[in-house]
């Protein structure tokens, strides 16, 4: 009998998982997406777009589409999404897991100030004019308004619409991974002093925080939020893995 998944996706990762489970006779597979991204990969199993209405509303949803098991991989930032999967595994008794990377870890050469949000990321930049690139999701860029004297290189997967209020801003649309040799070469370009990023962990957009180290560019790092306790593998071999002896539904 085959048991059925909803991945909550939005990462490489998710993707990836879909594909080792798409030929699996033993599941069937749903990828859900937040929408935010206006051009989403192709993906390789059927996919619904939007939100559930809150954690009672993906409740609902596990129920009705009979999903016996509930995967997490969502962008490490996307707190609220996982709290609201953690609560609606709860109310509905469906096994959950989190497919969860590791933050990436501080090494020598790395010249990093770890901060709490992205309001705290402008002020660390200061008030002496500055070379920033920001590497954060287009809605997240408008308190980098506050700071207009700083001259702004932006990427993102979309166009930032409209764009910011600041004299001095260059935008660029592209989809990672990106190689180290060429994030060096971006950086030195652009005569880049300080990047703002978060520290999402994974091989998709680390290179450009080796591509600072090698350079001596500060990186102003923002921290990962508090998610919730639940069980989480942090690669797609051990979702798979764990996949093999997942509980049945509780209720």
């Amino acid at each position: 009998m085959q048991r059925s998944i909803l991945i909550l996706g939005g990462t490489a990762e998710a993707r990836a998982l879909a594909g080792k489970l798409a030929g699996d006779p033993r599941f069937t597979v749903e990828l859900s997406l937040a929408g935010r991204t206006r051009a989403p990969a192709e993906q390789p199993v059927p996919v619904r777009v939007g939100g559930f209405g809150g954690a009672e509303g993906l409740a609902t949803y596990l129920r009705q589409k009979g999903v016996s098991i509930l995967i997490d991989a969502t962008h490490p930032y996307a707190a609220q999404i996982s709290r609201n999967a953690a609560e609606a595994a709860e109310i509905s008794g469906i096994p959950l897991v989190a497919l969860r990377r590791s933050p990436w870890l501080r090494l020598p050469g790395d010249r990093w100030v770890e901060v709490e949000s992205v309001a705290d990321a402008v002020s660390t930049l200061g008030v002496v004019p500055r070379k920033a690139f920001l590497t954060l999701g287009r809605q997240e860029l408008l308190p980098f308004e506050a700071a207009p004297q700083h001259d702004y290189l932006v990427r993102s997967v979309d166009p930032v619409e409209p764009p910011l209020a600041v004299p001095n801003a260059v935008y660029l649309t592209a989809r990672g991974p990106f190689g180290q040799a060429g994030e060096a070469r971006l950086l030195q370009d652009h005569g880049i002093e300080v990047i703002v990023a978060k520290n999402s962990g994974g091989p998709a957009s680390y290179e450009k925080i080796a591509a600072a180290r090698d350079l001596g560019i500060d990186v102003v790092l923002i921290r990962r939020p508090d998610l919730p306790d639940v069980p989480s593998v942090e690669t797609v071999d051990e979702m798979l893995a764990w996949l093999d002896h997942a509980p049945a539904p509780l209720k």
